[in-house]
């Protein structure tokens, strides 16, 4: 089965910016819609930004348009979540996923349930301060 290792948390100041991997491994990939995922205690797991093939289109919630880029490289196997300009309220445990050999994404972030996406990583906490 496709494992997801997610990667480059850890703490900045509001403002800072930090660069998520998710590296896959048990078969590639490239053929599935990725997205990222966070979550904060006593709340649901929300979805943050989708990545599809072919085309590569992406779709962000839009508490993070604007700030975040989701990027892929088939290559490596590896999917990857830029965020800028940090900010407290981004303070949450970061999850990578795949949706198991579906190639498009559900075009909502924010609306994304979790069932639509088959494997997921361990998570990885990003913190940020005031």
């Amino acid at each position: 089965q496709l494992q997801l290792v997610e990667s480059g948390g850890g703490s900045v100041q509001t403002g800072g910016s930090l660069r998520l991997s998710c590296a896959g491994s048990g078969y590639t990939y490239s053929r599935d819609c990725l997205g990222w995922f966070r979550q904060v205690p006593g709340k649901e797991r929300e979805g943050l930004a989708f990545i599809n093939e072919i085309a590569r289109t992406a779709y962000y919630a839009d508490s993070v348009k604007g700030r975040f880029t989701i990027s892929r490289d088939n290559a490596k196997d590896t999917l990857y979540l830029q965020m800028n300009q940090l900010k407290p309220e981004d303070t949450a445990m970061y999850y990578c996923a795949a949706r198991g050999g579906i190639w498009y994404c559900p075009a909502s972030p924010s609306n994304a349930r979790l069932a639509e996406f088959t494997y997921w990583g361990q998570g990885i906490q990003v913190t940020v301060s005031s």
